[in-house]
């Protein structure tokens, strides 16, 4: 395994990364044992609102993200994708349908990658160059992943969250951005944790961000930027700042914990997170672009 080089005081400006998933409220995986794929098409979009709210707190705050869409949702609203791409954000994919990896095979997989991958192409006019699984799902039980995205043509994944976690990630992945692949510069570029007295702690987002103080998420971002080989990557999905989504009533407890605590918050935390750093898009803040 290859590791990428990059240097610290080279890419001190670069060193703090936004990524949103675009996905609705129901299609999470707290909610997949009581909504079915199937049943996707019966509730009404609310992302296309909530993106571009976050599109417009972007504008507030000048700065830029990577918005990784899944392919179901640029399909019904295909005018979200474009919009992204007019504020000068990066469009990357989250594959079709929010199917984890680990429960495809490498054929599926690789179906699944390209046809998305088209998809975004084709609608919003760019080059799709970055991928996230949903779940982040790539780990050491699916080796094959990172060559089928090198293979499609993205430059990087963003697929991996080094944490135990019931749901995903791989407590024992590395933190730092990598080279997966032996003689490939394709990137796998996993999101923010730090390690504090031999435990390994996420600070990337998503529910934990939604519970903790925020000065104790920014102190936590700048240990990581301080210690990573890459960019601190930080996300979030646009449902977390829809406080008039529908509930969920036939969900378990604790998915229902999990997915609406402190949900009322979110919108003046991620506020006062998006002022405190400056925020790039991932392919930016791994060199994969020129800076603007």
């Amino acid at each position: 395994m290859a590791d990428a080089s990059y240097g610290k005081a080279a890419d001190a400006d670069r060193k703090f990364a936004l990524s949103v998933d675009v996905e609705d409220y129901f299609q999470v995986w707290a909610f997949s044992k009581v909504i079915s794929r199937n049943a996707w098409d019966d509730f009404p979009l609310r992302v296309g609102a909530s993106t571009r709210r976050c599109l417009d707190l972007f504008d507030k705050h000048n700065v830029k993200a990577t918005f990784f869409i899944l392919g179901w949702v640029a399909e019904r609203d295909p005018s979200l994708v474009r919009d992204i791409v007019a504020r000068g954000h990066e469009v990357a994919s989250h594959g079709f349908d929010h199917t984890k990896v680990t429960q495809q095979t490498s054929a599926a997989f690789r179906e699944d990658v390209l046809k998305t991958k088209k998809l975004l192409e084709d609608i919003g006019g760019v080059a799709v160059m970055g991928y996230r699984a949903a779940g982040f799902s790539i780990d050491s039980t699916t080796p094959w992943a990172h060559d089928v995205l090198a293979e499609a043509g993205h430059l990087y994944s963003s697929s991996s969250h080094p944490v135990a976690h019931d749901h995903y990630g791989d407590p024992c992945g590395r933190r730092d951005c990598h080279q997966p692949i032996d003689g490939d510069n394709f990137i796998e570029a996993p999101v923010a944790t730090v390690d504090i007295l031999g435990k390994r702690i996420s600070c990337a987002g998503g529910g934990r961000f939604r519970v903790s103080p925020v000065p104790l998420s920014k102190a936590l971002m700048k240990r990581a930027a301080a210690s990573l080989n890459g960019p601190a990557i930080f996300y979030f999905h646009p449902w977390e700042i829809d406080t008039g989504q529908p509930r969920i009533r036939s969900a378990s407890l604790k998915s229902k914990m999990r997915h609406y605590l402190n949900i009322e918050a979110m919108p003046g935390k991620l506020s006062r997170m998006l002022s405190a750093f400056q925020w790039r898009r991932i392919d930016d803040a791994l060199g994969l672009r020129a800076s603007a």
